[in-house]
């Protein structure tokens, strides 16, 4: 059972390294990437926990790439998480985070909802490397009784568009492929029936795209038929995984859906998918192809 889309508490999960490995042990998982959005602080200790277990860990990030000023999340895997060159970048990454948070927090106060943003970002660099981002300030936004929910703060505050909302500044997604590239790993396009950019793929398959995220917990059955085609045609492989963050089902975005067998696409607050694991898994051939690709990336020229 193998599932590459998984988050702890060093970027916008719920439970810590060390928690999400119990969580994936008994759901019988074998084979794990965690994927923190722009960080990988959570990885030297998930490594030891799953090495206990017997699971194969496989480095992974969540990166956000801005393509017209909008989020776009690239996958990364196998990657050397040591490179200089990475962990510089990904050092940018977090301070653009920084600034866009205590922007969104200017804009709460204006508003006549404030939250105490310095705690947060003070809370965040405790962490060493870890990262911050809108879910921390809707958790916040909760705590201070402004809102019932995490969802309720996205959907009234947050979200693209509302009032708070500050657009990302960061780096394209054709450079994200060549950082990646530039650490050993390969590349995979984040839920592309959640982004809804696929004018991007075909162009970034050319660039060097390695990979398509087609199992994910939003996507419904034709999702995944649309983008298992989409990946033969470009010539590109296959991820995925269930985005797992932990239990609670307040989180942001819309829809629910599994992989494979997925059901229709729940309401728009039901996040069950999100918070189930072994349901949304990549398939044995599909990972060992991405294993090879991965291999051919790092083999000296």
């Amino acid at each position: 059972m193998i599932d590459l889309h998984l988050h702890t508490t060093a970027s916008d999960g719920h439970l810590s390294p060390a928690q999400l490995v119990d969580r994936v042990a008994a759901a019988g998982i074998t084979t794990m990437s965690v994927t923190d959005h722009d960080t990988v602080a959570g990885l030297a200790e998930v490594a030891v926990e799953a090495a206990s277990r017997g699971i194969r860990l496989v480095s992974g990030i969540e990166i956000t790439a801005v393509a017209e000023g909008r989020d776009v999340h690239m996958l990364g895997y196998f990657f050397d998480p040591d490179s200089a060159v990475f962990l510089t970048f990904l050092e940018g990454q977090r301070a653009l985070r920084v600034a866009r948070v205590r922007e969104i927090g200017a804009r709460l106060f204006s508003l006549g909802l404030p939250v105490d943003v310095e705690a947060l970002v003070t809370t965040a660099a405790t962490r060493p490397g870890s990262s911050i981002g809108r879910p921390q300030l809707a958790r916040a936004l909760v705590r201070a009784g402004h809102v019932s929910s995490v969802q309720e703060a996205f959907e009234r505050w947050l979200a693209t568009g509302l009032p708070a909302f500050v657009p990302r500044t960061g780096p394209s997604p054709s450079t994200v492929v060549d950082v990646i590239h530039a650490a050993g790993g390969v590349v995979s396009f984040a839920h592309p029936a959640v982004t809804r950019r696929d004018d991007l793929i075909g162009p970034l398959a050319g660039h060097g795209l390695d990979a398509i995220e087609v199992y994910h917990s939003d996507h419904r059955p034709e999702d995944v038929q649309q983008y298992r085609g989409l990946a033969q045609r470009l010539g590109v492989l296959v991820t995925g995984g269930s985005d797992f963050h932990g239990d609670s089902l307040t989180q942001p975005m819309a829809g629910a859906s599994t992989g494979p067998s997925a059901s229709l696409r729940a309401g728009p607050s039901s996040r069950t998918r999100r918070n189930s694991l072994g349901v949304v898994l990549l398939p044995p051939d599909d990972f060992a192809a991405l294993e090879s690709r991965a291999a051919e990336i790092r083999r000296p020229s």
